[in-house]
């Protein structure tokens, strides 16, 4: 990738790769940042942090308004995007190579795709899946859908809008007698109908990395390629009990008063629950900053040293801190600056 590039022209590129046919996904991975001096096992990391970002929260290039966004609706719950456009481009065909292809390097994986997809993903029968209302990603079919659910007699509106919706898809307008079963056919249709495609391209790209034989039979790995948004939550707890808090010698670069005061510094950034709460968690972004991608390794470095702002040596998952500082607020202010620079400069700060 080549950072000085625009946003939009990096994914393109990226796009551009995971298009190529014929490519051995299994082989070693040379990662080069252009524009960056970082190197290492930390880029590797930092490409894959990117590539899976995309995937789980959608592409910068406006082939649509606000963004292509490949899988919508709530966690636990995504389902493919249903435009016809993303379908065309290959864009479910690119995913799966990207995720297949994230897995193979033990890097990040997609998180919340709904357990009727993945049903239907590893050949589970489209008539057997269970599928629930909150499946449904768009609000307006769920609300329509969700009237049907009870015995309750509807207004003509919602009548009419039901019917239009059921004969825009094929199906038969509602009547007294066919209220359950139009639900079901309803819901059916919202959540695998419209995917179906989108799915059989997924499945293609998850084949082409050479994993589809160890999660067809291995059943038990496919949680680890798809994993419940909730399982992928970070605490503080299970930051800290990873870190190795330096030790004070006669080679630190601070004093100890100063190396003292920045580690409690650090210790309470994590622990801040203002900072992570919410849809944008900070204890993510800043293991993007310590190790390259936001999941946990087997351990986390720190070093406080004379220097003017927070870096990081991802490749060995090493922290670095400025000693500098006396007051809380002001080295939370930098290093969240520095935290949330990885999309822009990786290995500048």
């Amino acid at each position: 990738m080549d950072l000085r590039d625009t946003p939009a022209d990096r994914e393109r590129a990226i796009l551009s790769f995971y298009k190529m046919a014929n490519i051995d996904w299994a082989c070693p991975l040379s990662c080069t940042l252009k524009g960056d001096p970082a190197i290492g096992d930390g880029v590797m990391r930092h490409f894959f942090e990117t590539i899976m970002s995309k995937i789980q929260h959608g592409f910068e290039i406006n082939f649509m308004p606000g963004g292509t966004l490949l899988f919508e609706g709530e966690k636990d719950h995504l389902i493919p995007s249903t435009s016809q456009l993303l379908f065309e481009s290959d864009f479910f065909l690119v995913a799966g190579r990207m995720m297949g292809h994230s897995f193979l390097h033990e890097g990040p994986t997609f998180a919340g795709l709904s357990p009727a997809i993945m049903h239907v993903l590893f050949g589970g029968s489209p008539e057997t899946t269970t599928i629930e209302i909150a499946d449904c990603a768009d609000t307006d079919v769920r609300d329509l859908i969700s009237m049907l659910e009870s015995s309750k007699e509807l207004a003509a509106e919602d009548k009419t809008k039901i019917t239009e919706l059921a004969v825009s898809w094929d199906l038969p307008a509602l009547t007294s007698q066919n209220r359950m079963w139009l639900h079901d056919k309803l819901l059916y249709h919202a959540v695998i109908g419209r995917t179906w495609k989108q799915v059989k391209q997924l499945r293609r790209g998850l084949k082409e990395t050479l994993i589809w034989p160890l999660l067809t039979e291995r059943k038990d790995t496919i949680p680890f390629l798809f994993p419940r948004s909730s399982d992928m939550q970070f605490t503080p707890e299970m930051i800290l009990e990873k870190v190795n808090w330096p030790v004070h010698n006669e080679d630190s670069e601070v004093n100890l008063e100063d190396q003292c005061r920045l580690t409690e510094f650090l210790r309470r950034f994590i622990e801040n629950k203002f900072l992570y709460a919410g849809s944008s968690n900070i204890l993510h972004v800043l293991l993007r900053f310590w190790v390259g991608w936001s999941m946990l390794p087997r351990y986390l470095d720190v070093e406080v040293m004379e220097c003017t702002f927070s870096k990081s040596n991802t490749c060995f998952h090493l922290l670095k801190l400025p000693g500098h500082y006396k007051e809380y607020l002001a080295f939370e202010k930098d290093l969240l600056g520095a935290v949330w620079s990885t999309d822009s400069g990786f290995g500048l700060i």
